[in-house]
C-alpha cells in the first residue's frame, strides 16, 4: 500500500522508507506499473468533485466547476499519454548504430507542488514517478495541506488491491519552506512547479531539477483572421478557474487598424474594456505589491472582485477585464503574468513588430515557457518559431 501522512517522521525519514520501496518497485514488470499508474488517474477521476470542492474551500482559489473539469480531463490527458509507453527494460533500439537505450529509474522524486493546481500536480508527477520506477515525496503547499492529504489516502486505498510497496508515495504532512528546501536536498531528483521562489530553490538544491515558473502567455492576432473565434478562444483560456492556469494568455496583439473590431468582440462576449490611464494605475496599484509579487487578494479572484479591489466600475458580471496596453516603463509591472481574469492588449503595425513585442513581455517575465499566435499565415507562423522556439528560461 501507499503511505498514508505521517506527521512523526523525519525528511530523512522518509527519504529512507522511499529508497527501500523504490528499490522494490523498479522490479515490477510493465504491465503491474501500468496499472498501478492507471488506477491513480481514475481516483483522482472518480473523486474529482470532492477534491475540487476541498480545493477551492482550501486555497479561497479558482471554482469549483472548473477544477472538477481540470481534474477529470487531466486524469484522461495524462493517462491516455502513458498507456502502452515502455519505461521498463529496453526501451528503444537502433539498429544502424547498435545504440541500446535501456530505461533505468532515478530512484527518489522529490516534487514541490503549486498551490494553483494541487490535485492535478499531484496526480500527474506521482504517475510520471511511478512510470519510471522511481518512488516520489510530495511538499504540498501550506494551503493545500489538507487537500493533498485526502488524495493521498483516496490514493493509498484504491491501491492497498494492488500490492504497491509501502511509502512508494509519500507526502509532508506540515509543509514549510524550510522542510520543502531539506526534501530538495535530500532527494535524487526535483521537480517544483510555481513561482520563481520555489523553482530558484530546486535549482540551488544541487540534485537534477526541473522547473515550471511563471507563464505570461503573449498571443498574436494575425490580419485577416476570425476575430470573434480567436476572442472566444482567448476568454476562455484566461477565465478558466478564474485566471489560475499559467498557459491562458496574458496580452493579446493586435493589428492597429482592427483593434476596434477585436474591442468590439471581447465586450460583446462579456469582458470589460478598461483604458482609462486612471483606472489603468488603480489596478496595477491592486494586482502587484511594491516589491513586484501579485496580490494574494487577487490570485484566483473573478474579474468583478478585482474591480472591486481596485476601485474601478465595470460592468456586473464581466468575464475578464482587457486593459489598454502601454509599454513604458510605468507599466511595466502589468505586463507580467497576472493569476486572475485581467489581460492587456497591444497594437502593431508589421508583423515583426509584433513578434518584437511579445518578445519584450516575455523578456520581463516568463521566457522559455509559452506563446501563442492566431494566423493563417504559414510563413508568419513558421517565422515567428525562431524567435520563441528553444529561449531557455530567465537566468534564476
Amino acid at each position: 500500500m501507499v503511505s498514508d501522512v505521517n506527521t512523526d517522521v523525519s525528511i530523512t525519514g522518509m527519504v529512507e522508507l522511499a529508497r527501500a520501496a523504490q528499490v522494490e518497485w523498479e522490479k515490477s514488470v510493465q504491465e503491474r506499473i501500468d496499472l498501478v499508474v492507471r488506477e491513480i488517474a481514475k481516483t483522482v477521476h472518480d473523486n474529482a468533485e470532492e477534491l475540487a470542492r476541498l480545493t477551492v474551500e482550501e486555497t479561497g482559489l479558482g471554482n469549483y466547476e472548473d477544477n472538477v473539469k481540470q481534474d477529470r480531463r487531466k486524469a484522461e490527458i495524462i493517462w491516455w499519454s502513458l498507456k502502452g509507453k515502455k519505461s521498463v527494460g529496453i526501451i528503444g533500439r537502433d539498429e544502424v548504430t547498435g545504440i541500446v537505450e535501456i530505461a533505468k529509474p532515478m530512484g527518489v522524486v522529490g516534487v514541490a507542488l503549486p498551490v494553483t493546481i494541487p490535485v492535478t500536480n499531484f496526480m500527474s508527477n506521482a504517475m510520471f514517478s511511478l512510470k519510471c520506477g522511481n518512488a516520489v515525496i510530495l511538499a504540498p503547499h501550506p494551503k493545500t495541506a489538507k487537500t493533498i492529504a485526502r488524495t493521498l489516502e483516496l490514493v493509498a486505498v484504491a491501491l492497498e488491491k494492488l500490492d504497491v510497496p509501502n511509502d512508494l508515495i509519500q507526502v509532508i504532512a506540515n509543509p514549510s519552506i524550510e522542510i520543502t528546501r531539506e526534501m530538495m536536498a535530500a532527494v535524487d531528483v526535483v521537480v517544483a512547479t510555481g513561482g520563481m521562489g520555489v523553482v530558484k530553490a530546486a535549482y540551488s538544491s544541487g540534485k537534477p531539477a526541473y522547473g515550471v515558473g511563471p507563464g505570461n502567455v503573449p498571443c498574436i492576432f494575425d490580419r485577416n483572421i476570425d476575430i470573434d473565434a480567436a476572442v472566444e478562444m482567448v476568454i476562455i483560456g484566461r477565465t478558466f478557474n478564474n485566471g489560475l492556469p499559467c498557459a491562458c494568455e496574458q496580452a493579446v496583439i493586435v493589428p492597429t487598424e482592427e483593434l476596434s473590431c477585436v474591442i468590439e468582440s471581447f465586450e460583446s462576449q462579456g469582458a470589460a474594456y478598461v483604458d482609462d490611464p486612471n483606472d489603468i494605475e488603480r489596478l496595477a496599484a491592486v494586482l502587484f505589491d511594491n516589491d513586484g509579487t501579485i496580490d494574494r487578494r487577487c490570485v484566483g479572484a473573478t474579474a468583478d472582485d478585482v474591480a472591486t479591489l481596485a476601485g474601478i466600475s465595470i460592468p456586473a458580471g464581466s468575464r475578464m477585464i482587457l486593459v489598454k496596453g502601454d509599454i513604458s516603463e510605468d507599466r511595466r509591472m502589468l505586463r507580467k503574468e497576472k493569476l486572475c481574469p485581467v489581460s492587456l492588449v497591444f497594437v502593431y503595425e508589421d508583423f515583426d513588430e509584433a513578434v518584437e513585442l511579445a518578445e519584450s513581455n516575455l523578456e520581463i517575465e516568463g521566457r522559455g515557457h509559452s506563446v501563442s499566435i492566431h494566423s493563417d499565415n504559414r510563413d508568419h507562423i513558421e517565422g515567428s518559431m525562431g524567435n520563441f522556439v528553444g529561449k531557455r528560461p530567465n537566468d534564476i
